[in-house]
Order: structure tokens, then sequence, then C-alpha cells
């Protein structure tokens, strides 16, 4: 079979690999249809972490397919169901995996794609209870944004920041793919929404997902438009996944006893914050790493009911190269999903 392989700093290569073996007992083999893009990809495109990892490494960390084939003893899926498939190989043992805390699985055995071989590939056999039904109505494209964008955000904004209908949010990098996501959930409930971005034409985008106030932050310091509108008193959710260049300003924007929840540093890893400022007015700062199971099957829900993704690019799975290069140029609008 075919697969899309990392060998070194930028050698991302699509190379013929031997056939993953036949599924287990408590496995399905999914014929993979669709791989979505992620700064994770671009970081491992990059040579993050590359002494950790063993190379060639078979790339992309969120996907949707089809059930190929059944090992014994997996029940409610058959050949043919659209699944989408859990980005993480947990061990489905320890006592988070048995609470439903996938993501904070004790003995968790990587990130696919990022530290062992992911989705970006023909076939792929795995445990079937990291697969999640796909509901009719929603295709492999906008499934395979489930795992990741979509369940990220779910997993932010209702299990971590717990966002409450008519409450006022703050989403940095409004046309990313988790970015469009957080608006349209957000405001789904009944939120006011303000958010950040790049370009003014990205502005009026955002505005069409629904975002009520847009600041350009290129040409406009957010923290200080945000507290203009704001009447100085502040949002009460800030979806930050930024990282150093924008932290201080998002503490900046948020009312006393307000909640903070990032799930990402792309500017940055390391910054400073006034300890002062953090307790005298009582923030919560609460960090957010992927989803659990039932974020994704939340996630699915909610495209069926119609809240779907926005999809900046489709392309094959030769062009992802070029995904990751728009990807890091940030001249993206939603998610770039790559078709097998």
């Amino acid at each position: 079979m075919q697969a899309l392989q990392l060998f070194g700093d930028r050698d991302m290569r699509l190379t013929e690999v031997a056939d993953p073996p036949p599924p287990g007992p408590g496995e399905v083999r999914v014929r993979v249809r669709a791989v979505g893009l992620n700064f994770i990809d671009v970081w491992g495109f990059r040579g993050m972490a590359f002494a950790k990892r063993k190379l060639p490494l078979t790339v992309g960390a969120e996907a949707a397919g089809e059930i190929a084939a059944l090992g014994e003893g997996v029940t409610g899926l058959t050949e043919g169901d659209a699944v989408a498939l859990y980005g993480a190989m947990t061990c489905g043992r320890c006592r988070a995996c048995r609470e439903g805390r996938d993501n904070l699985c004790e003995e968790v055995g990587g990130v696919m794609g990022f530290h062992i071989d992911g989705f970006a590939r023909d076939f792929v056999t795995m445990p079937a209870r990291l697969v999640v039904k796909v509901p009719a109505g929603v295709s492999f494209v906008q499934a395979a944004c489930a795992p990741v964008a979509f369940g990220t955000v779910e997993h932010m904004l209702f299990d971590n920041a717990r966002l409450e209908p008519g409450e006022s949010i703050l989403v940095h990098a409004g046309g990313s793919g988790i970015g469009t996501a957080a608006i349209k959930m957000a405001k789904a409930i009944g939120c006011t929404v303000f958010t950040t971005v790049g370009d003014d034409a990205k502005g009026e985008r955002a505005r069409e997902l629904g975002a009520d106030h847009v600041v350009n932050y290129r040409t406009e310091r957010f923290e200080g438009e945000v507290r203009r509108l704001t009447k100085r008193k502040g949002v009460d959710v800030v979806f930050e996944h930024v990282g150093a260049e924008t932290w201080n300003g998002s503490l900046l924007c948020l009312k006393r006893g307000g909640r903070l929840v990032t799930c990402g540093s792309t500017s940055g890893v390391s910054t400073t914050m006034n300890l002062m400022q953090l307790f005298q007015q009582q923030y919560r700062i609460t960090g957010s790493f992927g989803c659990r199971l039932d974020n994704i099957r939340t996630s699915l829900d909610k495209m069926a009911s119609g809240l779907t993704p926005v999809i900046d690019t489709e392309l094959p799975l030769a062009d992802f190269t070029h995904g990751l290069e728009r990807l890091e140029s940030r001249k993206v609008f939603g998610k770039i999903i790559a078709t097998l």
C-alpha cells in the first residue's frame, strides 16, 4: 500500500510500504479516506523531536475512513461503516481510560503521526475502541475534522472552560481550523464572540461565521479593543492557542474571575506573567490537550445537525507538503484536508 512518510527535516515522500496485519481480536482494519492537517504535522515536518522518533514515520494525526475488516469479538460496527479515528494510541486499561478521560492515559503509546506511525496511508489496523462511528450525512472530509479540530474545541470550551450560553468569549486566530470551529460552537449556544485575525479578508469571513467583534491584530492591539468594546470589563473566556505573543494580552482581556483555556503555543512556548494580577483578578487558567472519545462523538453529532467544519482546501495525499506550507504561512481559513 501507499503511505506518506517523513524521512527527515522537511523530507516527506509518498512510498510503498507493507500492508498492515489483519485485525486481531478487538481490532478493525480501516480504509483511510481523508486526513486532516494540523500544526502538529507542521512541527514534525520542521524536524521537532526527531531524536525521540524512529524514522521514516508515517504522518497524519487526524483521519476518517471506512471499516474494511473486523477482528474477532468486535461489535457495533460492520464492514463499510464510516468512522473517525482517535489520534493517540491509548492503553484502554488505566484509570483515566476506564473513566473516559482518554487524553490523560497513563500509558499512552504516543500521538499518531508524531510519535508513532499515523493515518496518511491506505489502510490502518487499530483497536476498535479507538474508532467512532460517523452519523449519516457527515462526509469523510467533514469527519476527518472531528478527532483533532472539533474534538479539541469541544474539550476546551465545554469540559475545561465550562462555557455557558450567553457568555462572552475571545477566540484567537479566528481563521484557523480550531478558531473557526470555536466561533461556530460558541455562537451556537448564544455567546458573544470576539475574535482576532491577521487580515481584513479573514475578518469578513469570521463575521459571516457569526463573530460579533473582529480585531485585526496586525493593525490594532487586540487587548485594547476587547477592553474598549467591553467597557473595560473583559470577557468571560479566552480561547488561547497562539502562545507567547498573545499570552499577557489574553490575560488583560479577562474579566475578574475569568477563565483562560489554552491548547497551543505556535508563537513560542515560554513567557512571563504577573502573578499578582493572576491571584488578585482570580483568573482560572486551564491547559487542554487533545480530547476524549466522547468529544469526538459529540462533535460528529453536531456536524450531523448542521454545525459543519469550515474547509479551506481539499488536496490529494501527494500534495500534503503543499498543504503544510500553506498552513505554515497562515494563509488559511478553516481546515486543510488530504483525500485518499
